[in-house]
């Protein structure tokens, strides 16, 4: 192991109440293998806005009813708005209208708007939740603007997908070899989706949810967009990049998807990264002595077993099988501040009541016209964000050899690739990472993240000219939680400090 000493530029480096100094010395090879590139254009100035035309109006009991845990503390107050933006659909480019919803959490003086991974609660919620993460002195001078992404939470949401399809999408058994259950309800889905929204459709994605953002940006009064995006969300603001280059402000991506072409090491990674957050959230669980006991790993293998012989049937009539639990855990180990409460739910499911497990899958799995499912949007649009439409035969050759690499996740990880095969495949090429003349991005990482692994994110930013890259040796996804890390964006966003490439900070 090769021994790296990392010197942090911001302060603040060591997490949570630990004494460390502020110089982190890790036994860990840095994320990042090669050197910075050198910064193509400076920080642009923060700017404050002129006059703004967005109507903000109280939303705070409304949004506190519909965040799903953790609670955020009461001295935070969030006010609601919506803009219209160009739909342009295929059919009607550059004509039909679709409304965007907007939260705003503090009341810092300049706009950040902020984004979340389209399949996760929307962006409204997931600024709620990141005001009460980052450090108070960025909300001095800043204001989160979360936005709902186009075909999602209160933006016009997309809802198409049948019921019965939404549970067997999400059914793919971890040790099972059929498939045909999966690709059934992918072709079922894009039939629905494709006869109620038709070329609406193939308006769900990250190029033009760029432009409903540039709207925004321009109704919000600034010139320069700032924004933080986690996860796959990242592919809006490296598409606002292409898309209008001399209006990129203050970035920062939390994480981003992997964008080597090779399946097999894509995801591949992807099921390393979910075992080894298991297993994070094992050693967790046994340092608290929670009810699962010391190896939380086998009580997972064991529920599986026990679904397997005989899955108990939810509300909604769908099937509670090993593959809709698998993901309902996946959806709780992301979420580093519900690992206790997902302890819990397996533990009570090992018990024979699914109920809160299946709780933390439920936004993907149920819809109404209140709560549209998270499923139906995330469907179309990071179906048509990706190219790659393998032949089925493939699929069942690369989900065969995933799962003896990984048993528990391999076969999991490429049930999306089947959930898009059915669907219209993507003629336009995908943004380009590397885009010449942007100021310098924030690049976050997670040593275990179960959704954007590390080595993907570090790939990312390896083809980014301007990205800098900060790697938090935690677990759970999205890296902001840490306050090394959160620390490091305050001085990236407020003072204008970039970190070094390749800065650790432990966990």
């Amino acid at each position: 192991m090769l021994a790296v000493l990392v010197s942090c530029l911001v302060a603040g480096c060591t997490a949570g109440p630990s004494k460390r100094p502020p110089v982190v010395e890790n036994d860990e090879p840095s994320p990042s293998s090669s050197p910075s590139t050198a910064q193509v254009v400076p920080l642009p100035p923060l700017t404050d806005p002129q006059s703004p035309s967005i109507d903000w109006s109280d939303c705070d009991q409304q949004t506190r009813g519909r965040l799903d845990p953790p609670a955020v503390p009461d001295s935070l107050r969030f006010s609601c708005a919506d803009v219209q933006s160009v739909l342009d659909a295929p059919d009607l480019p550059g004509r039909a209208q679709t409304h965007i919803a907007l939260l705003k959490a503090g009341d810092g003086p300049i706009p950040l708007v902020v984004l979340n991974d389209v399949e996760g609660e929307s962006g409204t919620l997931y600024a709620a939740h990141l005001a009460a993460l980052l450090p108070p002195a960025l909300l001095q001078r800043f204001s989160l603007i979360g936005v709902d992404r186009r075909g999602t939470g209160d933006s016009d949401p997309v809802a198409c997908v049948p019921g019965d399809a939404r549970g067997a999408l999400l059914s793919q058994d971890p040790s099972g070899s059929d498939l045909e259950t999966v690709l059934d309800a992918a072709r079922r889905a894009g039939q629905q989706c494709a006869i109620e929204i038709g070329t609406t459709q193939q308006a769900l994605d990250s190029w033009r949810t760029a432009g409903d953002l540039d709207q925004v940006r321009d109704e919000l009064g600034v010139p320069k967009l700032n924004a933080i995006a986690r996860g796959e969300a990242s592919d809006v603001l490296t598409a606002y990049a292409n898309r209008f280059p001399g209006r990129v402000g203050r970035f920062v991506l939390d994480g981003i998807p992997d964008p080597s072409s090779d399946q097999a090491t894509v995801l591949g990674d992807l099921a390393s990264a979910q075992q080894a957050t298991l297993e994070a959230f094992a050693a967790d669980c046994a340092a608290r002595g929670c009810a699962l006991g010391k190896d939380a790993v086998t009580a997972v293998t064991g529920l599986l077993d026990q679904l397997r012989a005989a899955p108990p049937l939810l509300a909604n009539r769908v099937s509670f099988a090993p593959g809709v639990a698998l993901n309902a855990i996946l959806v709780g180990l992301a979420n580093r501040a519900r690992w206790p409460e997902l302890a819990d739910a397996i533990q009570a499911a090992r018990g024979g009541n699914p109920t809160q497990l299946a709780a933390f899958v439920a936004p993907l799995l149920n819809g109404s016209p209140l709560a549209p499912s998270r499923l139906d949007g995330a469907l179309a649009t990071e179906c048509n964000d990706t190219t790659t439409r393998l032949p089925a035969n493939q699929i069942d050759a690369l989900t065969s050899s995933l799962r003896q690499r990984v048993p528990l996740f391999g076969a999991l990880a490429t049930q999306r690739l089947l959930w898009c095969l059915p669907w219209p495949g993507r003629v336009d090429a995908l943004p380009s990472l590397g885009v010449s003349g942007i100021p310098p991005v924030l690049v976050a990482s997670t040593k275990t993240d179960p959704v954007t692994p590390e080595a993907g994110t570090t790939r990312a930013a390896e083809q980014m000219t301007s990205a800098t890259q900060v790697a938090w040796q935690g677990s759970g996804h999205g890296a902001l939680s840490s306050p090394c890390v959160g620390e490091a964006v305050r001085a990236f966003l407020v003072d204008g400090k970039v970190p070094s490439d390749g800065t650790l900070c432990p966990a």
